[in-house]
Parts: C-alpha cells; structure tokens; sequence
C-alpha cells in the first residue's frame, strides 16, 4: 500500500455528531491541512470535514492524461483510500451516502471524480474544482451506476495550465448522463486556483440540499 488510508485529519463538528460529512481531496503538492482549511469557507456548520494525505503529498506521478498504467501503483492505491474511508464513514459513524459530499482540488478533483464515476450512487454533492475524469484522450467511460440527480459542481479555467477544457466538459457529459445534476463553470482567462464564485456556488449547491 503506497497510500496510508489512516493518514487523514479532521475538522468541523466530530464525526459522531455530525450530520453530514464533506470529503475533501488535496492537490499535486498540497496535503490535507491545505485542503481542510476551505472548510472555513462552508457556511453550513451542521459538517464534519475528513481528508486524506497522500504519501508524499502527492496521489500519482504524472498527468491525469496519460496513459493510466503509467499512474500505477499509486493511483490504485490513491482509489483505494478513498474507498476505504467512504466504508469507515458508512460502517463507523453510520453516515448514509447521501450524507457524503465530496470536494477536491487539482489532482484531487481528478481522483475524486474517477473514483465516484467508478462508484456512482446519490451524495449529498460532488465538487470537482479544476479537474476531471483520469485518462488520455479516448479513453472508454464504461461506468456502472446512477448518480440519482446528486449535485455535481465543475469549476475550471477555460485555458488551465493543467486540465484542458475538454476534458472538463466530457466530464460533465459522462456525470449528466449518469443522473447527475451537473454545473459546470469555466473563468475566462483563470490561474489554476481556486475562486471565491466557486465556493459560493458550492455553499449555494449544499445549501440546496436542506
């Protein structure tokens, strides 16, 4: 195991009293602490915030685009951690998915986003920020599940340094016809960063949900 599913912070209520829990998944470089300090952005204080850290800081290698053998290990091992923290949730602190929300940044978003295409159920939301579904060009979505209209938000630069429009949209395209309810935004002209219309839309989107 590359990963260390047990290396994960927390922040907001406790997990044994929260309500509802928002999953967050850092960048290439970043580490959980980086990521769990945009809990502070969430306006829904009901939450309890969980995120792993990869081993090195870093999920896997190379870019998001190549060929996925190229990512392995690491990238199955990343897929593996979140799976096993989604069980944890479910089977220790008796969250029901669709009190489960999801957010990542960067390489994170990517992660998030191919693991729960390849474990589609109804979340509470899905917040992809500047990323999108692993693989080169081509590659066959043959993903099982339905998203049962969970919120999905996908926000990126039109011209990202790093995640290519396209790949952004064909995300979307794949969550919609999934059952998802996808918003998708791209900034004209944007750094490869997070924006304040982002995480309004994501408390707009949680807030949706109540």
């Amino acid at each position: 195991m590359i990963h260390n599913s047990n290396n994960i912070r927390t922040a907001g209520k406790p997990l044994e009293e929260a309500k509802k829990v928002l999953v967050m998944v850092h960048g290439r470089g970043g580490s959980a602490r980086d990521i769990l300090s945009l809990s502070e952005y969430i306006q829904d204080k009901d939450f309890a915030f969980i995120a792993p850290e990869a081993t090195g800081n870093t999920w896997y290698p190379h870019s998001f685009l190549r060929p996925v053998n190229e990512n392995e290990p690491y990238l199955s091992s990343a897929l593996q951690v979140l799976a096993s923290l989604r069980g944890r949730l479910q089977s220790d602190f008796n969250f029901k998915l669709p009190q489960i929300y999801w957010l990542g940044f960067s390489q994170g978003a990517c992660l998030l986003l191919e693991f729960l295409a390849r474990n589609a159920a109804e979340y509470g939301g899905i917040f992809g920020l500047s990323g999108g579904l692993i693989g080169p060009a081509g590659t066959p979505r043959t993903y099982d599940g339905m998203f049962d209209n969970t919120p999905v938000f996908l926000g990126c630069s039109d011209q990202d340094s790093h995640v290519p429009k396209e790949r952004v949209l064909e995300s979307e395209d794949i969550f919609r016809k999934m059952g998802a309810n996808v918003t998708t935004k791209l900034y004209p002209n944007f750094p490869h960063t997070i924006n304040e219309d982002e995480l309004k839309i994501v408390n707009l989107l949680i807030a949706g949900d109540q």
